[in-house]
């Protein structure tokens, strides 16, 4: 690939120049002359650029957790900090340390997907767990930020990071991952059921993942069958610009996934823009209001490194190496029957237009060393990809599964909140 930095760059010269585009218009039409007018029309370009503004200067905020305390089920307070407990190039391991008396009985990881947004995404999920549990979790890094100087990271690296938390958190944790890191993260616990049986969690809950993408195909998971990979690296592939430490590094840019991510669904979005814009102009509007909730953790997005999106679509979706059992790390085969010991479920929503049902629920077929009765699987009706993990249906019905589900494989306190 001969990339230079010219369009990353190009990039980011045009969300600055609308981020001040939008400022502009905002400090301009808000000028209280334009009050003696009857017009409408000052107060609505000056909420034109207020939301615009707001949009684009959202694109390179990590977003904060936001988790400054939480409530247990015994309706005590308690204040939560966030700490690293294991520091490496492309992602930290850290903890949600809820300052209460006696630690709580579960001990969880939960794995973020590394496809776009910050590990934030899962906000609600943290949120929604700390009252049980004592909530570990995956914190991946910009890839912009990471210095060429740090190598390179694939999936198979990725593997390897969750090898090392889950080996590092000890046999008495209980696994969840989310979407994207589903295969790897079953992967990772069956080279760690080969390489340290003493140290393999407890259970691992697979929510949303492509297991096998074939199984029920999607416009997103058949992507990877309509293009090849020259077109990928040509089209959508760059070089990190000047002013970022990751100088240099070949990435998928998260502007380019934005924008994928947007015309998914282009109407929507710009109805929802148009309705934040009136409600703006009316007075209406508030910093955190649903519109800003939604689109501040939306909006923000992260680099990832290219080979580690290549690899994925190459190795995950095209090759089906999870599918197929044919999945290896730095030569050494993986072997799902080696777990034997963790209890896997797998959770599935029934309108999942991302990762359709059946592509999580493979995972069960391949584990042919595990018991059935370690085996388990629930498809929500109704949910769709989000819901399945941080909305509704998350928190009536498929949290309190999950939970019953750790402590029937730990022995933890039964009847959780």
């Amino acid at each position: 690939m001969n990339k230079n930095f010219a369009t990353y760059d190009m990039f980011e010269s045009y969300r600055q120049g609308s981020a001040w585009l939008g400022a502009s218009a905002k400090a301009f039409w808000s000028n209280p002359v334009f009050g003696l007018s009857p017009s409408p029309v000052p107060a609505t370009l000056a909420a034109w650029g207020e939301v615009t503004e707001h949009a684009f200067s959202r694109m390179v905020a990590k977003p904060d957790w936001g988790i400054e305390s939480i409530v247990t089920p015994g309706g005590h307070e308690y204040v939560v900090r966030v700490e690293k407990v294991l520091e490496k190039p492309f992602g930290d391991l850290i903890h949600f340390a809820v300052e209460r008396p006696q630690p709580a009985p579960r001990r969880v990881l939960l794995i973020a997907p590394m496809s776009g947004h910050y590990a934030t995404l899962l906000r609600k999920t943290v949120h929604s767990l700390l009252p049980d549990c004592e909530v570990y979790m995956t914190d991946w890094h910009n890839a912009r930020d990471i210095p060429v100087s740090k190598g390179t990271f694939d999936i198979e690296d990725f593997t390897l990071y969750l090898v090392e938390f889950m080996r590092h958190l000890g046999r008495d944790t209980h696994v969840i991952a989310v979407c994207q890191p589903a295969p790897l993260a079953l992967a990772a616990t069956a080279r760690l059921a080969e390489d340290d049986p003493d140290n393999q969690p407890r259970s691992l809950t697979l929510i949303g993942g492509p297991i096998d993408p074939d199984a029920a195909a999607t416009d997103v998971t058949d992507f990877g069958r309509r293009v090849t990979m020259g077109q990928l690296e040509r089209s959508v592939i760059q070089r990190v610009g000047v002013k970022h430490k990751g100088f240099g590094r070949l990435v998928y840019p998260g502007a380019v996934q934005l924008s994928s991510f947007i015309s998914m669904n282009l109407e929507t979005h710009m109805q929802a823009f148009a309705r934040q814009i009136a409600n703006v102009a009316r007075n209406q509007a508030a910093e955190h209001d649903r519109h800003n909730d939604f689109y501040d953790e939306y909006l923000a997005v992260m680099d990832m490194t290219a080979e580690f999106y290549l690899s994925t679509v190459e190795r995950i979706f095209k090759g089906r190496e999870i599918a197929d059992n044919r999945f290896s790390i730095k030569g050494r085969p993986v072997d799902f029957s080696r777990i034997t010991r963790t209890a896997v479920k797998t959770v599935e929503g029934m309108e999942d237009d991302i990762t359709a049902p059946g592509q999580c629920i493979a995972a069960l077929d391949l584990l042919s060393g595990l018991d059935a009765s370690k085996k388990a699987s629930h498809l929500e009706p109704g949910a769709g990809h989000y819901g399945i993990f941080a909305g509704k249906a998350w928190r009536r019905n498929i949290r309190p599964l999950v939970l019953d589900f750790i402590d029937a494989n730990s022995g933890a306190p039964r009847n959780p909140s």
